[in-house]
């Protein structure tokens, strides 16, 4: 079985299944499903899934926060799934109408940005880096090396139109090459070589609008402009393609609409973008920049301060991706954008605050997972730190976004501005030099304000930060330390999942389970043939056989359940499961029948091992002393 084949699977399973799926994206942490009915996911299985880490329902999408891994997740559920990643036309519309305005808006602007995410920070972070290397003289800002990185970071921002088409044209349902070309006409290198020369006349003369006149079409003057790395026309321009595209679709003959679809659409597509779709949209890419600059300029600090105190809740709902294309539309139309990339100590802040509880903190399960959170988080990958640690702890997480405020108003105060869209946390330090003049001052004051971030989160929370006190009763034990001192640690009670009598795992007659090599627990030799869940738990595995379960409960401890011993060479015969993998169950519920006297006139011995598969998760995993057990009593303690 492949690495992630399993896990995709239950995914799509705990989805609602295949059926259920309109359509699948994913960004940096996140599968983004849209589904026919929500209400058919299991959300709470999900978020206990071993390999998710939870599930957020905003935007009109059901994300399924995987981390690092959602590349690797998400090319395994189109290979093995049958789920197409670009989703149903129809019903991706019919599920449009119940999204709120808001809702379709932040789905237009992820459909379209989401694709190019990866490749566009990628680009930007090669930008950066070049930027860095001419400023310091590694490099000599006119020599070979330079020029090569110049060309590999500045070809995608370049043709960016192109790119956006083709994503434009999956979420408008527009043919992607028509609509390539179409971007492909907005970067013509023979329109610049026009705009170079002397205008006809000028058009609007005296407004922002003006526009000098180099060409006409068929008498219509043409309001050429530079059109390379800029955001909004292309989107803009296929958006009226595709309704173009559908438009002679119904009304030419079926026999030639292979080509005179295209043919029709791209001779009245191309000369109405550069006649007046890309030209309005250009100006409207320059009033919401002049609005963005405006709030700005209003209070800089404010405005820093607010940004960043919000951005880690703008990520988690996804609303953060209507900032998105403010940001690089300010750098496409003015340089560089001041407002958006107040964000930027965010990351930092919520590093500060996960490593303080690295260092305080004496759970060794919370102990796991902030040190990968914390890796992350320093590359600017946030939501293992967010989901993972701090959020389930809302005090820290509330925090880390005061310390994201400070690190915000800073970078307003100092005046960082972003130049190139690039890499995300300490990635980003690049993309603050000014490419014009190699100005560094951007980048030294991007690392103070992070740097203030991460300490202002590190600092609120070191002193105060406390594991959680768990309530006495089943889930705390006293025990006495080697110096006399008696303290409180967190346990949980198992109850026996069948009757029967009490087995010493070292006496079950398969080496597997008798050595321990699968985990500490306890065996019973069955007197009625039922199976009850030992505690509230997920089922993660269940054998088509019905002869073995996998649970992990709610508090976190992996259970094997395995009836008998060579059973699963009877194929399923006696045995009846009431469960399937991904239910929640609760402590005492049915999960499966079984017979026991025919499964011992086949040959096969019943004894029943309850194994605590993470054994080395926990302190101590104590069974029962009893000789023999009822069903619901206590089995197994396991102590964290």
């Amino acid at each position: 079985m492949r690495k992630y084949e399993q896990l995709a699977a239950d995914i799509v399973k705990l989805v609602g299944g295949k059926e259920n799926v309109i359509s699948l994206a994913h960004c940096i942490t996140r599968l983004r499903f849209k589904l026919k009915d929500e209400g058919k996911a299991q959300t709470d299985a999900l978020k206990a899934h071993d390999g998710v880490v939870t599930v957020i329902q905003s935007g009109g999408q059901y994300q399924v926060v995987i981390g690092n891994a959602v590349g690797d997740v998400y090319d395994e559920i189109l290979a093995s799934q049958g789920i197409n990643g670009a989703g149903a036309a129809a019903e991706d519309d019919e599920a449009k109408k119940d999204m709120s305005l808001l809702d379709r808006f932040i789905d237009l602007i992820s459909s379209v940005f989401q694709p190019v995410l990866g490749v566009l920070a990628a680009a930007g972070m090669i930008k950066g880096f070049t930027v860095l290397l001419t400023a310091t003289d590694i490099v000599a800002p006119k020599g070979g090396t330079a020029q090569m990185l110049g060309i590999i970071g500045d070809a995608f921002f370049y043709f960016l139109p192109i790119m956006l088409a083709y994503t434009s044209a999956k979420k408008f349902k527009m043919n992607i090459f028509s609509a390539m070309t179409v971007g492909a006409a907005l970067v013509y290198p023979s329109l610049a070589k026009i705009m170079g020369g002397e205008p006809m006349y000028t058009l609007f003369a005296g407004t922002i609008f003006e526009s000098p006149v180099h060409t006409e079409f068929l008498g219509i003057p043409v309001l050429l402009m530079n059109y390379a790395s800029s955001v909004i026309p292309a989107i803009v321009a296929i958006y009226f393609g595709a309704k173009v595209e559908r438009f002679f679709a119904r009304v030419i003959p079926t026999k030639v609409k292979g080509f005179f679809v295209p043919f029709c659409t791209l001779l009245v597509v191309i000369p109405l973008t550069l006649m007046a779709v890309g030209p309005v949209a250009m100006w409207a890419g320059k009033l919401v920049g002049a609005a963005a600059m405006a709030i700005y300029s209003l209070s800089p600090v404010l405005s820093g301060l607010f940004i960043g105190a919000f951005w880690q809740v703008f990520v988690m709902f996804g609303l953060h991706w209507g900032l998105v294309p403010v940001m690089l539309n300010n750098v496409a139309v003015y340089g560089n954008d001041p407002l958006v990339v107040t964000y930027f100590g965010a990351s930092f802040a919520q590093i500060g605050v996960v490593l303080a509880i690295l260092l305080r903190t004496k759970d060794q399960n919370l102990r796991s997972l902030s040190i990968p959170a914390f890796i992350s988080g320093i590359f600017g990958v946030t939501e293992p730190a967010i989901y993972g640690v701090t959020l389930p702890r809302k005090k820290y997480f509330a925090l880390s976004c005061v310390g994201a405020a400070v690190g915000g108003a800073l970078i307003a105060f100092f005046d960082v501005r972003l130049y190139i869209f690039g890499g995300l946390g300490i990635f980003g330090y690049p993309c603050f030099i000014d490419p014009a003049t190699n100005n560094m001052a951007g980048m030294y004051n991007g690392m103070i304000a992070s740097a203030v971030a991460f300490a202002v989160g590190f600092l609120l929370v070191f002193p105060i930060y406390r594991d959680q006190k768990v309530e006495a009763g089943d889930t705390e034990l006293s025990v006495t330390t080697e110096n006399g001192e008696t303290k409180s640690v967190e346990r949980e009670i198992l109850v026996a999942p069948v009757s029967g009598k009490v087995v010493p795992l070292a006496n079950v007659p398969d080496e597997a389970f008798s050595a321990g090599v699968l985990g500490e627990g306890i065996a019973i030799e069955p007197s009625e043939g039922r199976v009850v869940a030992p505690a509230d738990a997920t089922v993660t595995t269940l054998f088509p056989t019905g002869h073995a379960i996998g649970l992990i409960t709610d508090k976190g401890a992996e259970l094997l359940i395995h009836i008998g011993m060579d059973t699963v060479k009877l194929e399923g015969k006696y045995f009846k499961a009431h469960v399937k993998q991904g239910d929640k169950v609760k402590k005492g519920q049915l999960l499966i029948e079984f017979d026991v006297e025919k499964i011992k006139e086949a040959g096969y011995p019943v004894v029943t091992p309850v194994l605590v598969t993470n054994t080395a998760s926990y302190l101590d995993v104590v069974p029962t002393e009893a000789g023999s057990i009822q069903e619901k009593e206590n089995l197994i303690t396991v102590v964290a």
